[in-house]
């Protein structure tokens, strides 16, 4: 396309400078050639009062030879002869100067009584007709070099085609910027409808370009947008799906843990563990495939301490049936984070259930929320029995936790989502020794992207207060704005 429109180009402008130029060169010719015999006119006038008052052979010649085509033989006069003026028989006509016409072309100029231009060796001879006092016509000689005649039409011939030549070049480069920038962006839509295609969710077209063309990419980032929403709606539904799937889950696997032993009671278990495990590959799914969004900018925020005290409440219903002491600080002002609402919550409620999942009922847990400026920490702390290998659980496949009836934990996907949220801000997560003496999970979320100091380990401390409690059958919740620093 681009080419083409250099070719369309180029040959009307080369039709446009052909159809000036030609006749505008032919035109500066004619021009010059006028302006030469005008030249020989005025020459051929300039003898012409001394021819009016005399035809003496010596006045003739000095008055020839003071004029400067006389003097660079150039100007020749032709006198009749007297014998033709009186109607006699004796005499001879004067022929002055440099001769170039013919005797013929002379005589038919006398007769005729109108100058003319003749072709001659070297040029063009003027022939003036002039009025002798006698009555006889004189003829003027006056000589046109060829080179008089085209003077000056081979320098504006060349200007005209330098002209033409630097119009076409000029027009080449404007359609070749013209056309670059048409196809440019055509280019570019092509890419990201085929990049697009092949699942880079995040590619977007830059709106420039012809009108028609930067409609065409508003259109297409609008769908690549819509195709994003679409893709995170459906995520936002699958890890919905688990939330919602996770305590009824944890409920059916404690009944049926107190099944005691027998066929039914094993099936039941089995069915239980194998549902557990149907959702843990829904969330992996969704977190797995999640929505490449314009540039890899992370979605918009959230205020965690919302969050916080939105799944506490989700859970505090099982929290009291178990009859587990639960403890929630820092949570009373606005903290503002650069993670996913949903994210959040997925991370909470993966720590919170193993927490139900692998320690036994009533043991007490607490989540604390701390501020230092340039991080935000969650703590998420059990009594439990803790984990044996702390870095065996952080690895993806294995949580390392024992549950109260003494299986293995689950395949530690959970923390792995955990750990997710919190390397993509630039935090990271730890698991250690808790004050109540069993885990305690440390999210550390980074509010510039910036990692978390190793010296600064001890950081996340506790230093909350209790306000008030509340509860039934044992189980007491705690609130408070501590632990804010």
């Amino acid at each position: 396309m681009r080419w083409a429109l250099v070719k369309v180009c180029l040959a009307v402008t080369a039709m446009v400078v052909i159809a000036f130029a030609v006749p505008l060169g032919l035109v500066i010719r004619e021009m010059a050639s006028d302006r030469a015999f005008s030249d020989a006119e005025r020459q051929a006038g300039a003898i012409a009062p001394t021819l009016s008052i005399t035809t003496d052979r010596e006045e003739l010649t000095r008055a020839v030879l003071s004029t400067e085509p006389g003097d660079r033989g150039h100007l020749a006069v032709h006198v009749p002869a007297p014998e033709k003026a009186a109607g006699g028989t004796g005499g001879e006509g004067l022929d002055i100067g440099t001769r170039r016409a013919t005797p013929k072309d002379v005589e038919t100029v006398r007769k005729a009584g109108r100058a003319s231009i003749t072709e001659v060796t070297g040029g063009f001879a003027l022939l003036q007709p002039t009025a002798l006092s006698t009555g006889e016509i004189a003829v003027v000689e006056v000589f046109v070099p060829e080179g008089e005649v085209s003077n000056g039409v081979a320098t504006a011939w060349l200007m005209l085609a330098g002209v033409g030549v630097a119009l076409i070049v000029g027009s080449v480069a404007v359609a070749d910027r013209l056309g670059v920038r048409m196809v440019q962006p055509a280019q570019r839509l092509a890419g990201a409808a085929q990049d697009l295609g092949e699942g880079r969710l995040g590619t977007r077209v830059p709106e420039e370009g012809p009108t028609e063309l930067r409609s065409a990419a508003v259109a297409f980032n609008s769908m690549a947008d819509q195709v994003v929403q679409l893709l995170a709606n459906e995520r936002e539904l699958a890890a919905d799906l688990s939330h919602r799937l996770r305590t009824p889950l944890t409920v059916l696997r404690l009944n049926a843990a107190s099944l005691g032993e027998g066929p039914a009671a094993e099936q039941t278990r089995a069915a239980v563990q194998q549902l557990e495990h149907e959702v843990d590959t829904i969330i992996r799914t969704a977190r797995e495939q999640r929505p490449q969004t314009q540039g890899g900018q992370p979605e918009a925020g959230c205020d965690a301490s919302e969050v916080i005290r939105e799944r506490m409440g989700f859970w505090s219903a099982l929290a009291e049936d178990e009859g587990r002491e639960v403890r929630l600080a820092g949570v009373g002002r606005t903290v503002r984070i650069p993670v996913a609402r949903t994210e959040l919550a997925a991370a909470l409620d993966a720590l919170l259930g193993n927490v139900f999942r692998h320690t036994p009922e009533g043991t007490a847990f607490a989540v604390d929320v701390h501020h230092s400026g340039d991080a935000v920490i969650v703590l998420v702390s059990d009594a439990g029995p803790g984990i044996d290998d702390p870095k065996a659980a952080l690895a993806r496949g294995a949580s390392g936790r024992t549950g109260a009836s003494g299986s293995v934990g689950s395949t530690g996907l959970g923390l792995d989502i955990v750990r997710r949220v919190a390397e993509s801000t630039g935090g990271d997560l730890r698991i250690g020794r808790s004050v109540l003496g069993g885990t305690e999970v440390r999210i550390w979320i980074g509010l510039h992207g910036d990692r978390p100091e190793r010296g600064r380990r001890g950081h996340g401390r506790r230093v909350g207060r209790r306000i008030g409690w509340r509860g039934r059958k044992g189980a007491r919740t705690t609130t408070g704005p501590g632990a804010q620093h």
